[in-house]
């Protein structure tokens, strides 16, 4: 694709050398330059592009995009002795050949090394990034019905769920989840909440040409943030709910707040923003969409309504729009999530009975509320809970099932992540189980002793009393399980769907599950 192509509507401020030439790739990061690529400098959280350009331009980057001149190498420096474009002649108000205004070969005041190269200044190239994305592959999302959500919690089980749903309803679809990336049945493992730009104009292409129809995707607040989904076209955006994460990054709930809003402030007219209006932010999300505002509630009128009517650890029936279907998920938090699909699904044309059906087939996401049954009547249940909002559901869900036996809480908290949810989860635990297990989750480079030590703030002297701490978790697991009451039920929070533990900078293998079965394997 031509260069003048790719960078249409990124924000242009001037440009030097070739528009015309052909580029074979784009790319923000300086390992994967190749021969005739454009790369992208962007400012990250940790480092900053700009100080790569060198290194992009020595593999043979045929452009180089940027917004910062004074970051440049220090030959080019802003000061190259060729005048640098302007932003009419890369909208094709130039000289009537159709070539770029100024064309020396760009080698003036510039390093040996990027003879030729042409350069690119953009007002953001963060959100230069997306547009560039999209239009490197060719606009992928406006060929999608793309379905983006985002909140605190749910996000991962209702875009997999939506994703199930309509493949049960005889799409083709692709989803861009925690867990993996999916084109049609073809399964590719994922990094982030919300990829970056170029993954997802890679891999929405892959669907077009796959023949997906709808795309689901999880939208995380440090996506919206950093750009990530610029350049996409969303046709519907969901509203989970709001609580405390991420103020490691954000700082204020209030910022945090702010991200997730302009998610919703930036769909387009003909889209749907479907909104939880039971969480207290789910109308400020919306206020000021332009898309059409439909509602949903488990506890008042709203335009998609749903009860639960029963409830036990094999599925829940409820009450949607006054019509009753059966669910293998469950938990209050699941009720909310099963009503997100189905609204979606209406708002985007589907049969509502037809839809119950397929509802009535789906199960949960790997690792949320994955319940493990063993010997002397235990329930072990896996879940990814690691907010308080999210462990407060959990266990309340757990309560409700079984409000006879007893409950044990098995959890730690992430290293290098929010230290103020610490002492709140212990709290929390504190108030709604029968003992606790404190233990490890991911420590990353933190001492877990230390976080342990930091989790127990939260305890009163009765909490300390019925907790233990262990800060290997695969000795804290098999203790849970061994010394609990018979018929108990067990949650191991934390990890959910994750068959790893990131310790230091590396990631070693644990799977839960495995821990479970070995242990249960003990006791029978």
């Amino acid at each position: 694709m031509k260069l003048r192509e790719i960078i249409e509507n990124t924000g242009v401020l001037r440009v030097t050398g070739d528009l015309e030439r052909e580029i074979v790739s784009i790319t923000a990061d300086s390992r994967q330059v190749v021969p005739g690529c454009l790369f992208i400098a962007v400012k990250g959280f940790a480092s900053d592009g700009h100080a790569y350009i060198a290194s992009a331009l020595e593999k043979g980057a045929a452009a180089i995009l940027f917004d910062d001149p004074q970051a440049l190498p220090a030959a080019k420096g802003g000061n190259s002795s060729e005048p640098m474009a302007t932003l009419g002649h890369v909208r094709g108000r130039g000289p009537a050949d159709g070539r770029e205004g100024s064309q020396s070969d760009g080698s003036e005041g510039l390093p040996p090394s990027s003879a030729g190269a042409s350069w690119i200044q953009v007002e953001h190239s963060r959100h230069a990034l997306g547009i560039a994305a999209d239009n490197f592959y060719g606009h992928p999302s406006s060929k999608l019905t793309l379905v983006g959500i985002t909140g605190t919690n749910g996000k991962t089980t209702t875009v997999t769920l939506l994703y199930h749903l309509f493949m049960g309803l005889g799409y083709n679809c692709g989803l861009l989840s925690t867990i993996a990336n999916y084109v049609g049945e073809k399964r590719t493992e994922t990094e982030n909440t919300t990829a970056d730009p170029i993954t997802m104009g890679r891999l929405m292409a892959e669907m077009v040409e796959a023949g997906c129809e709808y795309c689901f995707m999880e939208v995380s607040s440090i996506g919206v943030e950093q750009e990530r989904i610029a350049g996409l076209r969303f046709r519907a955006g969901i509203f989970s709910n709001l609580t405390h994460d991420h103020l490691d990054y954000h700082k204020t709930f209030a910022e945090y707040l702010r991200c997730k809003k302009l998610f919703f402030d930036n769909l387009p007219q003909d889209a749907f923003a479907i909104t939880n209006i039971d969480d207290r932010n789910g109308l400020v999300m919306v206020q000021n969409t332009k898309a059409k505002i439909v509602t949903y509630s488990c506890r008042s009128l709203a335009d998609h309504t749903a009860r639960i009517l029963e409830e036990s650890f094999e599925g829940m029936l409820l009450r949607l729009d006054g019509q009753e279907a059966w669910t293998r998920l469950i938990g209050r938090h699941n009720a909310y999530n099963i009503l997100a699909i189905y609204t979606t699904a209406v708002c985007l044309g589907a049969d509502p009975t037809e839809t119950l059906v397929a509802i009535s087939k789906l199960a949960s996401a790997p690792g949320r509320l994955e319940t493990l049954r063993g010997p002397r009547d235990l329930s072990v249940v896996i879940d990814y809970a690691h907010t308080p909002d999210a462990l407060e559901n959990v266990l309340g869900t757990l309560r409700e099932i079984a409000p006879e036996k007893q409950l044990v809480c098995l959890f730690g908290c992430g290293g290098d992540r929010d230290r103020t949810k610490r002492p709140e989860m212990a709290a929390i635990a504190e108030k709604m189980a029968d003992r606790l297990v404190i233990t490890s989750d991911n420590c990353r480079t933190e001492n877990p002793e230390a976080i342990i030590e930091e989790i127990k703030t939260g305890l009163t002297n009765k909490g300390l009393a019925k907790s233990i701490s262990i800060s290997d978790r695969r000795e804290a697991i098999r203790t849970a399980i061994l010394t609990a009451a018979d018929g108990a039920t067990i949650l191991l929070a934390g990890k959910g769907h994750e068959t790893y533990q990131i310790i230091g900078r590396e990631k070693h293998h644990f799977d839960e599950k495995e821990i479970v079965t070995e242990t249960f394997n003990l006791i029978r």
